[in-house]
């Protein structure tokens, strides 16, 4: 049965959908009342990337663009090398085969090319911080999972390189990732390519500057690039990761603009600015995030549903757009649908705690503050409760 779609809104999930599920699909009215209808360069750049790491895709796209009929392969893996258009960051590629590298006959070892930061799309570093630890906790281990930046790489010109390292699994771990903890240490990354490296000291002394009002443990190190580790155009940047006691992760990122965008009188372009736009972003996260971030979202739900046939809950906060239409189409391509409800405002330890203070006189509850700082959980949070469909890896290689 092939499915139909119009429009080229959220490609990448429909595609990762149909590769999973084996389901054939046509997407229709690809940007066909625009004035340059059809596929971008990008989006056929990526078609590339998902023929190369899957045997027996077919592809088809009319001569104006605007329809195209895609059939599913199976996903082989092994090496991989692919150059990635310049119109998007390496981020936008990596994130598909996120969502399908654990299921590949063979372990993969994916090198891409092309821009690693970028204000667009999630850069390596923010996947390296958020996705990585999310897939640690569905394939139970960390063996063979690696995500390395061999070279950095802005807009316009790119030439930055990543090394990604999966291994293949013939079944995922149903995970129960329901307490979020404390913030123990905020971790960072500032970088600098073909610009004073003194413009990387200004972004980590204006974050820390503001993180250190909130907790001690911050460290920010700089990775200044020179000759070709540097890419090809200018630019600098910072990504903060804040670690919670239970392993979760929270990141957040700022990018310098492109020379070619300087135009724009909004941009921030000043290292200051762009440090506690980082840091802002970070406390945002913060607030709002479960267990995992706002980046993190489609990809823990992508592995909830592809699970065994057993129960996994996870916290998040509040659903975005993204990750919305992506629960629309986990039920359309495998009929598996979520529980969705609020979560309790006060996590179990507290109010376990909080019962025990009941036989306690009220002068010695007034004298506790610590409970007061427990029960600061941020926006309201999501409990995501999913059966996994019993999905298996048939094409794994197993000798």
């Amino acid at each position: 049965m092939t499915l139909q779609f119009d429009g080229c809104a959220f490609l990448r999930q429909r595609l990762a959908l149909s590769t999973l599920s084996y389901t054939p699909i046509k997407i229709k009215n690809i940007r066909s009342q625009e004035n340059e209808p059809g596929l971008r360069d990008f989006e056929i750049n990526l078609l590339h990337l998902l023929e190369k790491i899957t045997n027996g895709s077919k592809v088809e796209i009319n001569s104006t663009g605007t329809s195209l009929y895609y059939v599913p392969g199976t996903l082989t893996g092994g090496v991989v090398e692919h150059e990635c258009s310049l119109q998007r960051g390496i981020g936008y590629f990596l994130e598909l085969v996120l969502y399908m590298a654990p299921f590949m006959k063979t372990s993969l070892e994916l090198r891409l090319k092309g821009v690693t930061n970028d204000r667009d799309d999630p850069s390596v570093d923010l996947i390296k911080y958020s996705a990585i630890s999310i897939m640690k906790r569905f394939l139970g281990s960390d063996d063979g999972l690696e995500l390395k930046i061999t070279k950095r790489g802005v807009k316009p010109n790119g030439g930055g390189e990543i090394l990604f390292r999966c291994p293949t699994k013939m079944k995922l771990r149903p995970c129960q990732w329901t307490d979020t903890g404390k913030i123990k240490r905020i971790r960072g990354v500032a970088y600098a390519l073909r610009v004073s490296p003194s413009l990387a000291n200004r972004l980590i002394d204006t974050a820390k500057g503001l993180l250190l009002k909130f907790l001690p443990d911050v460290y920010i190190y700089i990775d200044h690039q020179k000759g070709q580790n540097a890419g090809l155009s200018p630019g600098y940047g910072l990504t903060l990761a804040a670690e919670t006691k239970n392993g979760s992760v929270i990141s957040a990122e700022s990018c310098s603009i492109p020379r070619a965008a300087e135009g724009d009188t909004t941009a921030i372009t000043i290292p200051e600015e762009l440090a506690k736009e980082a840091v802002f972003k970070l406390l945002d996260e913060i607030y709002k995030a479960g267990v995992i971030d706002s980046f993190g979202q489609t990809l823990t739900m992508n592995y909830m549903a592809l699970n065994q046939a057993d129960v996994s809950k996870v916290i998040t906060g509040p659903l975005n757009a993204y990750s919305m239409q992506y629960l629309r189409y986990l039920k359309q391509f495998f009929q598996i649908m979520f529980k969705i409800e609020n979560s309790a405002e006060i996590p179990k330890h507290v109010s376990d705690k909080m019962d025990d203070d009941m036989s306690d006189s009220d002068e010695e509850r007034n004298d506790d503050d610590d409970d007061d700082d427990e029960l600061k959980t941020g926006s309201p949070k999501i409990l995501l409760t999913a059966v996994g469909i019993g999905y298996h890896n048939l094409t794994k290689t197993l000798i």
